[in-house]
């Protein structure tokens, strides 16, 4: 029993001593909320009075009384803006010497915040009247040029003299200088260097869509030089008074139509040889052999008759081969003229530009097409509507004398390399 008195003693003393600890901490704990709350409370105040401080913006009218309030006062300035035109039209039939001035209408809106704000307007017939008067009074300020022979202080004397002023004639002349000053102003001017700001764009492209002096800027800027104006294709083509006859170097061309049932499948519809200086010595349409589908005229120019009155293609097998036996054949995609001809040429005599090496590197393409090489190289347009096989024929041999000497050597080199 003295054991559990002992021990319920000591729970009490543990108790007494833990309740006083407890309350302490209870009451920091409140001090802290106490002081944090007001602390936020302060900040709100603060933050309440710095809006109330900045000054409100104008807000439009909300309420349907704002709105009416300003709907009467428009309703006001009408009335007092018709009034005074009325006023100008009569003053101005009566007295057209005297300088007549009108007060501007005024009209005071009431914002939503409170605030009022007076808007004032101005006839356009005031406003017309005022701008020439001005002008005219610059005019006379600033005399630029003489006036019929005389000086303009002269004059305007002059002009005083009949009719107590400038006339009516002057006065137009102003309006028509005026306006002839604005026109000027409103006229195109060149681009200058700085504006154009084009890199990597093409100048072609540049000349296309902006004109040919932006596009001489661009070319300058970029260390293009400028491109010629293009020539005519027979002059750049064709030698004048060259000889007419077979020369060891020959450019053949072919058109094709096209036959089967989807027109797909091509076959040989005319054959063009040209000369080394490019004078046609062979031109024939040939008999279709089977039934034309697709004539691609807006390609071959081919047409219906042209085939009629054609040659046997045997016949013209027979021609082609003699004429290209023991010759340089040059041309343009040759692997495709010979197979639909259905003949066969040493590799060592073809001269094909679309293959040739140098060409693909100068335009920048794997599979340079006959007109790209030709604006590029020789700065003539071929093929931009129908094509001629004449003038395809007479493209491809001018391209390849254009680096006969450098074409032959480097083959020359090629032998020499397989030999050894």
């Amino acid at each position: 029993m003295a054991k559990i008195k002992a021990k319920e003693a000591h729970d009490v003393s543990c108790q007494s001593t833990t309740k006083p600890e407890s309350l302490k901490n209870q009451h920091k704990k409140k001090k802290k909320k106490k002081k944090l709350f007001w602390k936020k409370k302060n900040k709100q105040v603060e933050k309440k009075a710095q809006r109330e401080s900045k000054p409100a913006g104008e807000l439009p009218p909300k309420t349907p009384q704002e709105f009416s309030s300003n709907w009467k006062a428009l309703q006001e300035l009408l009335k007092k803006k018709e009034a005074n035109l009325n006023c100008t039209v009569t003053a101005l039939d009566t007295s057209s010497k005297k300088k007549h001035t009108t007060k501007a209408a005024g009209i005071v809106l009431r914002m939503p915040n409170g605030t009022k704000k007076s808007l004032t307007f101005q006839s356009a017939e005031m406003a017309k009247k005022n701008h020439v008067e001005g002008f005219v009074q610059q005019s006379v300020t600033k005399p630029e040029k003489p006036l019929h022979g005389k000086r303009l202080p002269q004059a305007w004397e002059d002009g005083k003299k009949c009719k107590g002023g400038l006339g009516r004639g002057s006065a137009e002349q102003k309006e028509r200088n005026f306006k002839h000053k604005k026109r000027k102003t409103e006229e195109q001017v060149e681009p200058k260097p700085e504006d154009i700001w084009f890199d990597d764009v093409d100048p072609d492209d540049i000349e296309a869509a902006l004109g040919p002096e932006a596009a001489r800027l661009a070319r300058k800027k970029m260390g293009i030089q400028d491109k010629q104006p293009q020539q005519p294709a027979e002059q750049t083509l064709v030698k004048e008074k060259a000889f007419e006859g077979l020369t060891k170097a020959v450019a053949m061309d072919c058109e094709m139509v096209g036959v089967g049932p989807t027109g797909e499948d091509s076959i040989v519809a005319r054959v063009s040889i040209v000369n080394l200086f490019g004078k046609c010595i062979y031109d024939k349409y040939v008999k279709p052999t089977e039934e034309v589908t697709d004539y691609r005229t807006a390609v071959s120019g081919i047409r219906p008759e042209n085939l009629r009155t054609g040659e046997n293609f045997k016949v013209v097998q027979k021609e082609v081969a003699d004429i290209l036996r023991g010759r340089i054949l040059a041309g343009h995609a040759l692997h495709n003229d010979l197979k639909v001809l259905f003949l066969d040429h040493p590799k060592k005599k073809i001269r094909d530009t679309q293959k040739y090496k140098p060409f693909k590197q100068q335009v920048k393409s794997g599979r340079p097409s006959l007109k790209l090489l030709c604006e590029k190289l020789l700065n003539v347009k071929v093929q931009t509507l129908e094509h001629s096989s004449i003038q395809d024929a007479q493209a491809a041999m001018r391209l390849y004398t254009l680096v006969k000497k450098q074409w032959e050597a480097s083959l020359k080199v090629k032998r020499k390399e397989k030999k050894d």
